[in-house]
C-alpha cells in the first residue's frame, strides 16, 4: 500500500487557467504526483453566485478526495476568495488557497497606485475586500473586471484580436491612473502575459501568485511530513477536463502527461 507521501497533490480550477499554478508547483516539487480537475464546463466561476461557487468547490474536492489527494490546491482566485473558509471548515485535508497578490504589489509600488485585473467574483468577495483594507494607508487600488477574458482563454485564443482589444480596453485606463504594478487576479491571466507586456509600459511590474503558491504548498507538505522524499521517482500527472480537452493538451504540450475528458 502506498504511504501518504506517494499520494498526489490535487488541483482544481474553473477550467484550464490553474495549470499556470500547476506548472509552478511541479517545477518546485518535481517528485510529487499530481491530479488536476479543469471544471471548464462551468467556467468562468467569476460570474456565478457565491452559493454556486461553493457547490462547485465541494464537488471538485470530493472528486479529489476519492483520488486520494493528500493536499488540495484551490487553483482559482474566485474559488479561494469565496469558498476556502467553508472547505477548511468542512474537510480535514489541508487546502492551499490563492488570492490576488496585492500585498506584494504594495511592497514594490512607488506611485502607490496598484492595478488589479480579476473576475467580478474575486473583486466583490469579502476576502478581497478584507485584504485590500489591510494595506498601508496611501495605497490606491484600481480594480478592473476582466469580462470575457476567461472565455477566450478557455477556447485557446491567447493571441486573438479580441483578446488584444479587451486587454487594451481594460489596461489603458489603469495606465492613465499611473499604476506601476499590475496584479493578475485570475489564474487564467498569466497565459496573457506576452500580450499584456506588449500593451503596458516597461515600468509596470506584472505580478501573479504562482511561485508564492508553490512555495506555500512545499512548506505545508514538509510541515505535515507528507512531502515526497524519494529522489528521481517515477511520477504520474493526471489532468481531467469535463469539456473539450484539446485546449488543455495544447496548453500543457507535454507527452508525459495524462490528459483525459471526463464527466464531473
Amino acid at each position: 500500500m502506498n504511504s501518504t507521501e506517494d499520494y498526489p497533490i490535487g488541483f482544481f480550477d474553473s477550467g484550464i487557467g490553474g495549470t499556470s499554478i500547476w506548472k509552478e508547483v511541479h517545477e518546485l516539487l518535481p517528485n510529487e504526483n499530481t491530479i488536476y480537475l479543469a471544471d471548464s464546463k462551468n467556467a468562468p466561476y467569476g460570474d456565478k453566485s457565491k452559493d454556486k461557487i461553493i457547490e462547485y468547490c465541494i464537488k471538485n474536492t470530493e472528486i479529489l478526495l476519492n483520488q486520494n489527494a493528500k493536499i488540495i490546491v484551490v487553483a482559482c482566485n474566485t474559488a479561494t476568495t469565496n469558498a476556502i473558509k467553508i472547505l477548511r471548515d468542512k474537510y480535514t485535508i489541508p487546502f492551499i488557497g490563492i488570492e490576488p497578490a496585492i500585498k506584494l504589489a504594495s511592497l514594490v509600488t512607488k506611485t502607490n497606485n496598484i492595478g488589479v485585473l480579476a473576475t467580478r467574483g474575486t473583486i466583490q468577495s469579502d476576502l478581497f475586500e478584507k485584504t485590500s483594507a489591510s494595506l498601508k494607508s496611501g495605497i490606491k487600488i484600481i480594480e478592473q473586471v476582466g469580462d470575457g477574458l476567461v472565455n477566450l482563454i478557455e477556447k485557446g485564443e491567447l493571441e486573438s484580436k479580441e483578446i488584444e482589444f479587451l486587454l487594451k480596453k481594460y489596461l489603458n485606463p489603469m495606465m492613465e491612473k499611473n499604476i506601476d504594478a499590475l496584479v493578475l487576479g485570475c489564474t487564467h491571466y498569466p497565459y496573457l502575459i506576452p500580450s499584456i507586456s506588449r500593451i503596458v509600459t516597461n515600468d509596470i511590474k506584472i505580478i501573479d501568485s504562482g511561485f508564492a503558491v508553490a512555495r506555500q504548498t512545499k512548506n505545508v507538505l514538509h510541515k505535515l511530513n507528507i512531502a515526497q522524499t524519494k529522489e528521481d521517482c517515477k511520477t504520474t500527472h493526471k489532468f481531467y477536463s469535463n469539456k473539450d480537452s484539446n485546449v488543455l493538451t495544447r496548453l500543457l504540450n507535454n507527452d508525459h502527461l495524462e490528459i483525459l475528458s471526463k464527466e464531473f
